[in-house]
């Protein structure tokens, strides 16, 4: 494996989210491409999502958590003969048989810490810091497309129309029936607060653990339901969702563009293999995905869906088997308008001596490269306009082309 080889044969991954979910959409009339963006908010763990068992150091920093090779019970799914699938994801391994998906990997936006808060703030803002300005990138997108191309620019599903969405570019909120009772993401923003009180952030560490770990057992603590629970309710949840946003696409004057918002994702604790907690959270939004194409119909031969998290996380087990906040990760694009069959990563090998800060699996591919590339080809966001207003001052990340069939 050379380091800046790009891999190519093709996979999508990304996670169920257990807890709540907003969907921003709007409309453009140039086409009737449509793009769904999939915000993982927690970290989604890449290396987990899209496991590379080629690489002779993946099996000794993830011990009893690392999946196989494909072929094995419990094994990962096959991609491309280095990197797979976790086996929970079956309808995305179908996806890339179909060479529907394509998978990023170590991949990051331009953040380099490790806060809930600021990761998602650039991840939304579409520039190098946190909190520099206070509307999205992909609502700037929307705002540069000809005036009038519209009746109505987007709507939201949820209670708050998520950063990524704000801006100039109006939009509505729809929200569902049912309220999630609990939101994970609460509990990570929680620990970003506490992370400087030692006694506050090992008892939040500590209650967090315990709940996963009986949850994991079967068991209820702390209000937790069991994994078999989770799933039906995240299953159930999802279903609502993703029905709205397929009525919302597929109609013929509807929106073009869907932003759907997950939490659940920072596994610090009691993470799991080929089973367990993150497992669980992926099978749910397969599931969801699959239910997606199929209540999309024909419009899913014009659709793209692009999964992205904040950050990753780190390359070895913690010592509450799980894993800490990261850096680089996985990001994930299917559809029937994706040219996929590909894994694109300039890998950087996961020996101690190329982790960043001897912790993390180095970053090597700029996200906004990728996105630049998507809303270049698929809502024909003009160059200079992705340049400069979008995603200011991105020069080095240069727009990744050619991710979309012609």
């Amino acid at each position: 494996m050379q380091r800046r080889q790009f891999l190519l044969s093709g996979a999508l991954a990304a996670g169920g989210a257990m807890l709540s979910a907003r969907l921003a959409f709007a409309r453009t009339a140039a086409s009737r491409s449509r793009l769904v963006l999939i915000i993982m908010r927690g970290a989604l763990d890449g290396l987990a999502a899209v496991p590379p068992y080629g690489d002779g150091d993946y099996a000794a920093l993830r011990r009893e958590f690392a999946l196989r090779a494909p072929g094995e019970a419990g094994a990962a799914l096959p991609l491309n003969g280095f990197f797979g699938l976790h086996p929970s994801l079956v309808f995305l391994q179908q996806c890339y048989a179909a060479r529907e998906l394509t998978v990023f990997h170590a991949l990051a936006s331009p953040y380099r810490e490790r806060s809930h808060f600021d990761g998602q703030d650039v991840l939304e803002n579409g520039t190098a810091h946190p909190h520099a300005v206070q509307s999205g990138w992909l609502n700037r997108a929307l705002a540069s497309l000809p005036a009038g191309a519209a009746r109505e620019s987007g709507v939201a599903l949820g209670q708050n129309v998520p950063l990524v969405m704000r801006g100039s570019a109006e939009v509505t909120s729809w929200s569902p029936s049912k309220l999630n009772a609990l939101d994970d993401d609460t509990l990570t923003r929680l620990a970003d607060l506490y992370a400087a009180d030692p006694l506050l952030a090992r008892r939040l560490a500590d209650g967090m653990a315990a709940n996963a770990l009986a949850a994991e057992e079967g068991g209820e603590a702390m209000g937790g339901t069991t994994p078999a629970g989770n799933a039906a309710a995240a299953n159930a949840r999802y279903a609502e969702l993703v029905r709205a946003a397929a009525a919302f696409l597929k109609t013929a004057d509807g929106p073009n563009v869907a932003v759907f918002d997950t939490s659940g994702w920072d596994t610090h604790a009691n993470e799991g293999g080929a089973q367990g907690q993150l497992a669980g959270r992926l099978a749910a939004l397969d599931q969801a995905l699959a239910t997606f194409k199929g209540e999309l119909g024909p419009a899913w031969t014009d659709t793209a869906v692009l999964l992205i998290t904040e950050f990753g996380r780190t390359a070895a087990i913690n010592g509450t088997r799980g894993t800490d906040h990261g850096t680089a990760t996985a990001a994930f694009l299917l559809g029937g308008a994706v040219a996929g069959g590909r894994v694109i990563a300039d890998w950087p090998g996961l020996a101690p001596r190329n982790l960043y800060q001897g912790r993390d699996l180095a970053p090597t591919l700029d996200l906004r490269a990728v996105l630049k590339g998507l809303l270049a080809d698929h809502l024909q966001v003009p160059a200079r306009t992705l340049a400069e207003s979008v995603f200011p001052d991105s020069a080095a990340a240069r727009p990744l082309r050619d991710l979309l069939k012609a």
